[in-house]
C-alpha cells in the first residue's frame, strides 16, 4: 500500500524526496570517500542519460521547428527580437547583481583568513583558452567546420546553426523534404519518451549529486560565507518575483502560473545544477503551455547559451563581493566596465564547464581582485549554482512564451486549459 502510493506522487515530489535523502545521507556520510564515490557515479549516470538524449531532441525539434516557420524573413525576425530579449534580461541581471552588492557591502564583514581555499586550477586553464575570445570569435566559432564533431563535443551554438540552415534548406526543397521532416519528427517523439524513462530515475541522480556535494562540503563549512549565498538566493528570488514578474504582466502572463506549471523542472534544476536535464522536458512543456513548435525549437536551445540570467546576477554579486573583501573601492565608472566586459565574456563563454567561474576568472583582474580570490568562494559554488540553475531554466521559459506571443504563435486558449489542469493536480 505505501509503495503503491509511493509511486502516485508526482516526478517534483520523488525528487524532492531524493533531495532530502542525499543532504541526509551527505550529513551521515561527511568525508566518507567510499559514499562519496558511489554518490558520484549515480549522480553522473543521471547527468550522462540525459545527455544522451538532449543532441537528438535539440536537433530534431529545431530543425522540424524552422521547416515549419519556412520563411527566412520571419526567422530572422524571431532570431533578432530573441537575441535583444536576452541581452537586455541579462543586462538588467547584472545591473540588480551590482546593486544588491553595493547596498548589502557584505564583502567588508568576511574575514578572508577564515576562509578555505578550493583547488581552480582547471578554471584558471579555461579562462586562459578563452581569454580572448571577443564578439568576433563568437561569430566564428557559430558555424561549423564539422557538424558531426559539433556533435561529438556538444558544442550547442554550432548544432543551432546547422540545424536552422538544415531546416531551411528542408522547407526550400517542399514536398520531396517531407519524408526527412516525418523521419525528425518522429525521432523527435521517440526522444521525448525515451525522457520520460530516463527522468523515473531523477530522484536517485539528485540524490546522488547533492549528497555529493554535503558530504564533501558539510553543513559547517557554509558558516563563514552564509550571508553571501542567502544574498546570492534573495537576489535571484526578487529577479524572478520582480524583474520576470513585471515582464510577464506587460505580456498578460502570470510568472506564478509559469513557476507553478514549471515546478518538476524547477526542482530539477535545483537539485542537480544542471539546465542541461531540464531542456528536453521544458521544450515539451512550453508547447503544452501555447507556444508554437517553430518558436520553441529556436529559442530554448538559443537560451541555454545567451540567456543566463541567474550566472548574471551570481557574477555580478561575486565580483563586488571579492573587491569589497579585499578592501579594493570601486568607482561608478569602474563598475560600468565591469558592467560591459561582464556583458561581453558571458556570451564568449556561456558554452565552456564551469561558465560562470570561468568569466569570473576571466574579468575580476579588471578590477584589481587577484585570481586567488576565487579560490576562497570556489567551495560554496556548486551550492549558489544550484540557485542560479533555477533562474536560467525559468528565464528561458518566459523568453519562450513572450517570443511566442510577440509573434502570435502563442495559442491563449491552450495556455489557459494547461495551467488550469496544472492547478487542479
Amino acid at each position: 500500500m505505501i509503495r503503491t502510493k509511493l509511486l502516485r506522487l508526482s516526478l517534483g515530489w520523488r525528487i524532492l524526496l531524493g533531495l532530502i535523502c542525499g543532504i541526509i545521507l551527505g550529513v551521515i556520510f561527511y568525508k566518507n570517500t567510499p559514499f562519496i564515490n558511489f554518490a558520484q557515479g549515480i549522480g553522473t549516470l543521471f547527468i550522462n542519460m540525459i545527455s544522451m538524449i538532449v543532441l537528438p531532441i535539440v536537433v530534431s525539434s529545431l530543425t522540424v521547428g524552422i521547416a515549419n516557420i519556412g520563411d527566412l524573413k520571419k526567422l530572422g525576425r524571431v532570431g533578432g527580437k530573441t537575441l535583444i530579449y536576452f541581452e537586455l534580461m541579462s543586462t538588467v541581471a547584472l545591473i540588480l547583481g551590482l546593486i544588491v552588492a553595493n547596498l548589502t557591502d557584505l564583502g567588508s564583514l568576511v574575514n578572508l583568513h577564515n576562509l578555505k581555499a578550493t583547488d581552480i586550477s582547471q578554471y584558471v586553464a579555461t579562462a586562459k583558452q578563452t581569454a580572448n575570445h571577443g564578439i568576433g570569435d563568437i561569430l566564428l566559432t557559430i558555424v561549423p567546420t564539422n557538424i558531426f564533431a559539433a556533435l561529438s563535443s556538444g558544442d550547442m551554438l554550432p548544432i543551432i546553426f546547422f540545424s536552422v540552415f538544415f531546416g531551411l534548406g528542408i522547407s526550400a526543397i517542399g514536398e520531396p523534404a517531407k519524408i526527412v521532416v516525418d523521419f525528425l519528427q518522429a525521432v523527435a517523439e521517440v526522444m521525448f519518451k525515451v525522457t520520460g524513462w530516463v527522468m523515473q530515475f531523477a530522484p536517485f541522480g539528485v540524490a546522488g549529486l547533492i549528497g555529493v556535494t554535503v558530504a564533501q562540503l558539510g553543513l559547517a563549512s557554509l558558516k563563514p560565507l552564509g550571508l553571501f549565498i542567502l544574498t546570492a538566493y534573495m537576489t535571484m528570488l526578487i529577479f524572478i518575483i520582480v524583474i520576470m514578474g513585471i515582464v510577464a504582466k506587460l505580456y498578460k502572463l502570470s510568472i506564478f502560473d509559469i513557476l507553478l506549471a514549471l515546478k518538476d523542472e524547477l526542482v530539477l534544476a535545483f537539485s542537480t545544477a544542471s539546465s542541461e536535464v531540464t531542456l528536453p522536458r521544458l521544450i515539451e512543456k512550453t508547447q503544452k503551455m501555447g507556444v508554437s513548435k517553430g518558436v520553441v525549437s529556436f529559442v530554448i536551445p538559443t537560451g541555454y547559451t545567451f540567456n543566463l540570467d541567474g550566472s548574471a546576477i551570481y557574477q555580478a554579486l561575486a565580483a563586488i563581493f571579492l573587491a569589497q573583501a579585499y578592501h579594493i573601492h570601486l568607482t561608478l565608472g569602474q563598475q560600468l566596465t565591469l558592467l560591459f566586459v561582464l556583458m561581453v565574456t558571458s556570451k564568449g563563454m556561456a558554452g565552456v564547464p564551469g561558465a560562470s567561474f570561468v568569466v569570473l576568472l576571466a574579468t575580476i583582474s579588471t578590477i584589481g581582485v587577484p585570481a586567488s580570490g576565487l579560490a576562497l568562494i570556489a567551495g560554496i559554488d556548486r551550492l549558489v549554482d544550484m540557485g542560479r540553475t533555477v533562474v536560467n531554466v525559468a528565464g528561458n521559459a518566459l523568453a519562450t512564451l513572450i517570443i511566442g506571443k510577440s509573434e502570435n504563435e502563442f495559442d491563449a486558449t491552450q495556455h489557459e486549459k494547461y495551467i488550469a489542469e496544472v492547478k487542479a493536480k
